[in-house]
């Protein structure tokens, strides 16, 4: 055995002897999410002083599965632990991890991301939300847009700018806002697909403590691209599936439910040995279209066999690149633009899951349930109830590759960062931010 294989064993050996040590049913969410958070488990992938165990991610993910394989709780959903916690771990200070961090991985207080407006989104740095000193608050004026889960969030990642006469990269402070208070606004935005993931904020006179900024005055550029890595990881092809879970917070309310209602409890001992997980059956990403195709017939049509082999080959190179990457950064290097290049993959992922998913469903891909309520009809018309999954994802498809950063983004920063290409011509990035040309 090699001694990534030993390593990752002896792994889920303590995460599982920890369970059966620590895991009951009958406690409620708020007190397991409190064992669990504080033991480390989690967001293992945090630093061991700010409330993790300092594992790779691909070793998070292995310790998520377990979770779920045991039949517990997984950790606290949301933004909070995929992009608060990490931030303020790396930028925070020690009374700034103690205050939001452990909040976070014990699921007391849910997050929002508030860095896109209407007129920055793929160019970020030109955002205009204005942060005002007075005393020792910030007054914060502007609109954030493209908001996910505003609705549920106590507290929000805010990018704003506190100095309008430098750079635009250089004017610009990562705060924690409380999403609670009067000039908090939130409007949903409702999508094609019939939901609303996203909501708009406008931001009318909020107010900020000043010890809310996070990695320094006029420094959150830095912050924010601490932020914007994490997202892309986690976003991209190759990462871990969803586990049994639930919302935190207390707009959500299960922190006082019974965690055990949240599970099905645990799957049988003989399909979860302590294999390494490099030697696991993985169920693949396509695995649900090539179900279908099987089901209907289509599987016989040689195109559509050779897309769900293509989204299948897809997605295990996510999985491989996820795994050099892990190894490189145990020998102690990196890949720069690993994450952009995992971003730009899945995008290309949901848009063939919607093209080769449409193919197979045929006609009937032209019938959503826009209201949830007409799910049920549609199921009983084409006697297909994963229907509403295929053409809500085709529908949601178009979003993948404009939201945690366009493609053509993605694209520049592997271009620039990782293979040293030039970048565009011109000093506007040394032009203070109130003497750039707007709208150009």
């Amino acid at each position: 055995m090699t001694d990534t294989a030993a390593a990752s064993t002896d792994l889920v050996e303590e995460i599982r002897t920890w369970l059966r040590e620590n895991w009951d049913p009958d406690l409620t969410v708020a007190q397991w999410w409190e064992r669990l958070g504080l033991a480390g488990w989690s967001a293992p992938n945090l630093p061991r002083d700010a409330y993790g165990r300092g594992l790779s991610r691909s070793d998070g993910v292995t310790v998520a599965r377990e979770i779920g394989a045991f039949g517990a709780l997984g950790a606290p959903s949301g933004l909070g632990l995929l992009l608060a916690a990490p931030t303020i771990a790396q930028h925070g200070s020690r009374e700034q991890i103690d205050l939001y961090v452990r909040d976070i991985v014990t699921g007391q207080k849910a997050w929002c991301q508030l860095f896109s407006e209407p007129g920055a989104g793929s160019d970020l740095a030109g955002l205009t939300t204005r942060a005002e000193l007075d005393g020792e608050e910030w007054i914060i004026n502007g609109q954030k847009v493209w908001t996910s889960l505003g609705t549920s969030a106590d507290l929000g990642m805010l990018l704003a700018r506190t100095d309008p006469d430098a750079p635009k990269h250089r004017g610009i402070t990562w705060m924690a806002i409380d999403m609670h208070q009067d000039g908090v606004e939130l409007r949903p935005l409702y999508e094609m697909t019939g939901h609303a993931m996203f909501n708009e904020v406008f931001l009318t006179d909020a107010r900020v403590p000043a010890d809310a900024v996070i990695g320094g005055l006029n420094a959150g550029w830095a912050a924010a691209n601490t932020t914007l890595a994490n997202e892309r990881a986690g976003l991209g092809a190759g990462g871990g599936g969803a586990m049994p879970t639930a919302v935190p917070g207390t707009i959500a309310g299960n922190l006082d439910k019974r965690a055990g209602d949240f599970v099905d409890g645990p799957r049988p001992a003989a399909k979860r040995t302590a294999k390494p997980d490099g030697e696991r059956k993985r169920r693949s990403a396509a695995q649900l279209y090539i179900d279908l195709a099987k089901g209907n017939g289509t599987a016989q049509d040689p195109t559509i066999r050779q897309d769900l082999v293509r989204l299948h080959m897809m997605g295990e190179v996510g999985r491989y690149n996820a795994e050099r990457l892990k190894a490189t950064k145990a020998a102690g290097g990196d890949i720069p633009g690993m994450a952009n290049i995992a971003k730009l993959a899945m995008s290309d992922m949901v848009r063939l899951q919607r093209d080769v998913g449409l193919r197979i469903v045929g006609p009937a891909g032209m019938l959503h349930a826009y209201p949830g309520q007409d799910k049920e009809p549609i199921d009983e018309a084409t006697g297909n109830p994963f229907l509403a999954m295929v053409t809500g994802s085709a529908l949601y498809a178009q979003a993948p590759p404009i939201y945690g950063g366009t493609d053509q983004i993605q694209r520049n920063i592997i271009g620039e960062r990782a293979l040293g290409l030039p970048k565009e011509p011109g000093d506007l990035n040394k032009v203070p931010f109130s003497e750039l040309p707007k709208n150009a």
